[in-house]
């Protein structure tokens, strides 16, 4: 079997946090009332594009009533809104829009996946909970090879970083996170942005302009990375 379609199916197969399946169930019977004509994925969500791609997107988890709703990630609410709209315009997406996993969204060179793929309660994953879905990010960054990773938040920013170390892409001390941090590693280069959240979006934490400027950085260094005299990852 492909291993990438071995990935995304023990993904979706996965049972290792019961607090969270048992979460993801019981949102997917309760319903949120705007979506009640929806059948809820209610599944740990597999990753979104197909490897190789340049550019690797990590969330935290699935939103309880989008991805987890929708079956993809960061679909169907306004977080995916923000996502996908920067990732149009910095052009590693067809459309702006991902209301649906049967839209006719397409990524161009580029993977989304998250650091958990069940929602948590409250956004809020525990350390176990953590560590039970780090061997499937681990794979998806050695599927996808990407030359620039995006970490959306605080938690994806720790979590890539103690991947990237254990898989033998980094060494050393990883940055403390901040919107716009960077590392360059020789295999690829990490930015870091605040999360879009509505909490962040919301209260003009996160602007815009501020996540486009984080998507347009990752488009020069793919480009930079892709063309014959190009300056890596510098």
């Amino acid at each position: 079997m492909d291993p990438w379609v071995e990935l995304q199916q023990r993904i979706v197969a996965c049972n290792r946090c019961p607090r969270l399946r048992s979460y993801c169930r019981q949102v997917a019977r309760q319903k949120r009332a705007a979506f009640r004509d929806w059948s809820y994925w209610g599944q740990p969500v597999p990753n979104f594009g197909t490897p190789p791609a340049a550019l690797l997107v990590v969330g935290l988890a699935p939103a309880a009533h989008g991805a987890n709703r929708t079956g993809r990630m960061f679909t169907g609410d306004r977080s995916g809104q923000w996502l996908y709209g920067a990732l149009y315009r910095a052009g590693f997406a067809n459309q702006p829009e991902s209301t649906s996993s049967r839209d006719s969204l397409e990524l161009l060179d580029a993977v989304v996946t998250a650091v958990a793929h069940c929602a948590p309660p409250q956004n809020r994953l525990t350390a176990q909970e953590i560590e039970n879905c780090r061997s499937f990010l681990e794979q998806t960054i050695l599927l996808v090879q990407p030359r620039v990773i995006v970490a959306l938040g605080a938690v994806a920013w720790r979590e890539t970083g103690r991947v990237l170390k254990s898989i033998g892409w980094h060494h050393g001390t990883w940055l403390k996170f901040q919107h716009g941090a960077r590392v360059s590693l020789d295999r690829c280069t990490v930015l870091a942005s605040y999360h879009p959240s509505q909490q962040n979006t919301f209260t003009g934490k996160l602007t815009e302009s501020m996540f486009d400027a984080v998507f347009q950085e990752a488009r020069k260094r793919v480009d930079d990375a892709k063309s014959p005299s190009g300056s890596g990852n510098a």
